[in-house]
């Protein structure tokens, strides 16, 4: 009688765990929609820039930060509109903390600047 009851409480929480399994494109919590935003908001209607990575091959090689330069970071995209008088750049996105934001963003792990 034990053996049938371990083995079904092996099997229960095997599936329990495979159903709490999350996509990989979330991030924070959140599901993954600043490259929608940013496609929207640039007026590209290109389905595969969902995917934030896929900005990254977007346009042209901007050869690094400028106002009106998309940059691109592994799991994050947006726009940059302007820079502070110490030099930060100022990034206009989606899903930045699960809402819409400009604010200044290191660049620092951004992994492509690119005109768009």
């Amino acid at each position: 009688m034990l053996k049938p009851l371990a083995a079904a409480s092996v099997l229960l929480f095997v599936f329990s765990v495979e159903a709490n399994a999350r996509p990989t494109h979330r991030h924070h919590g959140h599901r993954g929609w600043c490259g929608s935003y940013l496609s929207k908001y640039l007026g590209k209607p290109d389905r595969r820039l969902a995917l934030a990575r896929s900005w990254a091959s977007e346009g042209m090689n901007a050869g690094g930060p400028g106002i009106g330069v998309v940059v691109v970071w592994a799991h994050h995209v947006g726009i940059i509109t302007g820079q502070t008088p110490d030099g930060q750049w100022i990034v206009h996105s989606g899903n930045d903390g699960g809402a819409v934001r400009t604010r200044a963003r290191s660049l620092a792990r951004a992994i492509a600047f690119r005109r768009v």
